[in-house]
């Protein structure tokens, strides 16, 4: 057996070589035939065997699972059955040692079992994933009858009485596996065989095909009408193609793997020889193939189940054949049909028309009309495109809300809504390949006027009465809509624009459907400024009345801006948790409300701020108890700053003024408060404001691994500096108090200049920012980006940083701006989709703004060297 082994290994070694240079387009069958011609060798030359009297009692070796379906990856489980007739003798697991043995010490992963006919039968009527496993069986040596005859029974005995819950089981289980595993054609991390569009679709095809049918190979799926020509070819390529993606994921991985994680993509696209084209990346091209081919997959394997009539049908009245209203069209079984395929040619508006009515009845196409929709596509012409009628009905479809399924992905699916719309294809399966965007180009666009549809409705992700409001009080919600559909039109190509490129794209396509002016006006608006209102409320002051004022100037119109904000909430949602979070939704809430009063009573400060300050004053001296603190209270609150005593809630004040009385002599004082979320802090410091407060501050929680969230910087004219840091809580629960207080210790060392920290912090830096970019993955595919902004405001010069967070790049940056002569006023820290984005609002140690252009130059080379290099 040892030669046998030796001829194997090495004959497995030249296939995987042929296959990783890209000679070996038969690598799973050549390895399972490496596979059968091993275990045929083994049976030949066995010691063992001839001692079992095969002649009196009969066995045989199968391959089974994966095995048996000839799909044997690089690092595949070998699955093998030894099958006997009526008994097994003792000497059976000495046979399994000799021929398995060899195979375990070459380091494959053997599944075997031993069983005779009558255990198979037993075991496959109580369970099912045991009746898969031999219905994939395929012969390799010994007695060919005895797998006849396994055959024979499995059928009649098994798949013949209990085929209704064989199905109904493949079914549930791959439905259980989809809500597992999610959508493989949407996640940029799919799982190549557990996923929805993965390899366990297909296997279910497979498998139902087979009890209900005699089956034998795939092939065979075309013979008996599951699939058409074309969908079988198009099938074999996209098995292909995940297939060798598959084998190029165990050989880096070293192991059986199904999960593309972000670490092998890079390589894979690599390897694959994809190439830079049209701006995209290698890895964007090759994970669009890759989706392109899931959705295949995906979708034969949904009109496969409504083709056998596994799916559940929407309950209604009535089941018989009934007309629908569109004359070509008509209803069986609780399906949309053509009433026959000649129609569509009579009438090719039929191929829109039929989507209408499923939107409209809330009821699907069936498969058979969505071939003939894929097959009639050519008709959706130049005239179709123009056509009236055309766009009646594609308003209704995206106006109507079906809550079980989309009908705008069905128009995708089909390849209809590329017919009608062709600048969609340059977003199809288009990848943006970041953390934060769950889902391609198209499908995130397709979602965003999904989520839109859904406010005020029971599947409503923002339970915020707010959305439901302002969206049944839009006077035409069809731009809107449009402009949900379209506003990521512009990321066709590659690089920053998109809105910009998005409005002249947008432009071609409703000027081509025959919309008026104004309508094209204010769709091309919400396109190019669908992202100011959430980059606006994350990097700005909102408490800032002038930063309401600039943007309600830009917006003008009420409509406009509630229907940007609607818009926003949807595109933040459909990106992903990352992108939309209470973080977000309550500064996206309130800088909202903020505009749309602008814009309603004008810009200048209104009589309701003045009533507000007026009554938290009363509410501070109200907590006096002699007329010497009422009089003290009072000075204190008018060295407060405007803003800051217009937007702290009046119990914060109090807080703080007792903070800042217990202060005394001290340097500084701080409280450290649990919020909601166990895994935070917040950190209320009480300081004596001196240049570089906030950095010191900063470098001392990176010291002490506690990373900084949020923070907010208020200063007070008498000198005093509020900080409010949101932290990450200490990883030692037990010993947390210790932690604070060796913290309290070193800042009060550092401020009291008793120490510094500055080399053990440039050491701790260049370790995290060494572990960040170890960990990235290869996914910092943008550089760093510094911007100096000063028009946003009046009074400051703001410096936006757009990097990737490590944990001590607060301080990093803080201490740049520190050692370039800057004070930090207000500092926000927010997210870009993919990088963090860090807002300061500066001034120099003389007060003014930074408007010399060589200073402006220093600043951001000093910060830059801080940055990680990308």
């Amino acid at each position: 057996m040892f030669t046998i082994q030796k001829d194997f290994k090495k004959k497995k070694k030249q296939l995987i070589a042929n296959f990783l240079k890209g000679n070996e387009p038969y690598f799973l069958n050549k390895h399972s035939d490496l596979l059968d011609d091993y275990f045929c060798e083994c049976f030949k030359k066995s010691m063992v065997g001839p001692s079992m009297s095969i002649n009196k009692n009969p066995y045989a070796i199968l391959a089974i699972g994966g095995y048996g379906r000839q799909e044997q990856s690089i690092h595949s489980d070998v699955d093998l059955l030894l099958l006997f007739n009526k008994k097994i003798p003792e000497r059976a697991e000495e046979l399994i040692r000799e021929i398995l043995y060899p195979l375990w010490d070459a380091g494959l992963d053997i599944g075997h079992a031993t069983r005779t006919i009558k255990d198979c039968l037993t075991l496959s009527g109580q369970n099912f994933e045991v009746l898969t496993s031999l219905l994939d069986a395929r012969f390799i040596c010994g007695m060919s009858n005895l797998y006849s005859e396994l055959q024979i029974q499995l059928k009649n005995k098994i798949i013949v009485k209990k085929s209704k819950k064989i199905t109904t089981w493949l079914i549930e289980s791959n439905q259980a596996r989809h809500m597992r595993f999610g959508d493989s054609t949407y996640l940029l991390e799919p799982n190549l065989k557990e996923g929805q569009g993965g390899l366990r679709d297909y296997h279910t095809m497979l498998w139902t095909a087979k009890i209900k049918t005699d089956l034998k190979e795939a092939r065979d799926m075309e013979r008996y009408g599951f699939l058409s020509y074309d969908e079988f070819q198009a099938q074999r390529e996209a098995l292909s193609f995940i297939w060798i993606v598959r084998n190029w994921l165990h050989y880096l991985s070293d192991r059986k793997n199904n999960q593309l994680h972000f670490e092998y993509q890079l390589k894979i696209a690599g390897l694959l020889n994809f190439s830079k084209l049209n701006g995209q990346q290698p890895v964007e091209l090759f994970l669009s193939e890759l989706h392109g081919h899931m959705e295949l997959i995906k979708q034969q394997h949904l009109m496969f189940l409504y083709e056998l009539g596994y799916t559940k049908r929407p309950k209604r009245k009535k089941t018989t054949k009934t007309r629908a209203k569109i004359e070509g069209l008509e209803i069986i079984r609780d399906r949309l049909h053509f009433s026959y395929p000649e129609a569509i040619l009579n009438s090719p508006i039929l191929l829109i028309k039929i989507f209408e009515e499923s939107a409209r009845l809330k009821i699907p196409i069936n498969p058979e009309a969505k071939r003939f929709i894929k097959e009639f596509g050519y008709l959706v012409d130049a005239d179709f495109r123009t056509s009236p009628s055309a766009l009646k009905s594609f308003e209704r479809i995206l106006i109507t809300y079906a809550p079980t399924f989309n009908v705008l992905n069905e128009m995708l699916n089909t390849g209809f809504l590329s017919h009608y719309l062709p600048e969609i294809n340059g977003i199809i399966n288009r990848i943006q390949y970041d953390e934060y965007h769950l889902y391609p180009v198209d499908k995130h666009s397709l979602r965003v006027v999904q989520t839109i549809k859904k406010f005020g409705k029971n599947e409503d992700p923002t339970n915020d009465t707010l959305c439901t409001e302002i969206y049944s009080e839009l006077k035409n919600p069809r731009l809107l809509l449009w402009a949900a559909l379209l506003h990521d039109i512009g990321k066709s190509e590659t690089g920053g624009g998109h809105a910009k490129r998005g409005v002249a794209i947008a432009h071609g396509i409703l000027n081509r459907i025959g919309y008026n002016k104004e309508g094209i006006e204010t769709i091309s608006f919400l396109i190019e400024e669908h992202l100011l209102l959430v980059q606006t409320a994350t990097r700005r002051d909102i408490y800032d009345e002038e930063t309401a004022i600039l943007c309600g100037r830009k917006i003008q119109d009420e409509e406009r801006l509630k229907m940007l904000y609607l818009l926003t909430v949807a595109d933040s949602i459909s990106t992903g948790p990352k992108a939309w979070n209470e973080w977000t939704a309550s500064l996206l809430r309130s800088f909202f409300i903020k505009t749309i009063n602008i814009l309603q009573k004008g810009e200048l400060a209104t009589n309701e701020a003045v009533e507000i300050v007026t009554r938290k004053k009363e509410e501070l001296l109200s907590s006096a108890s002699k007329e010497t603190e009422i009089e003290w209270l009072g000075d204190l609150y008018n060295v407060m700053s405007p803003r800051y005593r217009l937007y702290t809630p009046a119990e914060d004040i109090l807080e703080h003024v007792r903070l800042y009385k217990s202060m005394e002599e001290a340097d500084f004082v701080w409280d450290i408060k649990k919020p909601g979320d166990p895994d935070t802090r917040t950190v209320t410091t009480c300081a004596k404001d001196r240049p570089g407060l906030f950095s010191k501050i900063a470098g001392i929680f990176t010291l002490n691994d506690l990373n900084i969230l949020d923070a907010q910087v208020y200063t007070w004219r008498n000198n005093t500096a509020i900080d409010i840091f949101k932290v990450t809580a200490p990883l030692d629960k037990i010993f947390e108090n210790e932690k604070w207080e060796k913290a309290k210790k070193d800042l009060g060392y550092e401020l009291s200049g008793k120490s510094d920290f500055t080399n053990r912090l440039n050491a701790k830096m260049d370790e995290n920012r060494s572990e960040m970019l170890k960990k990235s993955n290869g996914m910092l595919n943008r550089p760093n980006k510094i911007i100096i902004d000063n028009k946003s405001s009046s009074f400051y010069t703001i410096i936006e940083v757009f990097t990737y967070d490590f944990t001590g790049l607060l301080f990093g940056i803080t201490n740049a701006l520190f050692k370039s002569g800057l004070d930090i006023w207000i500092a926000k820290i927010a997210t870009n989709v993919d990088q963090v984005v860090d807002i300061f609002y500066v001034r120099d140690f003389d007060g003014l703004k930074i408007d010399s252009p060589v200073q402006m130059e220093s600043i951001k080379k000093a910060i830059e060297e801080m940055l990680p290099n990308v």
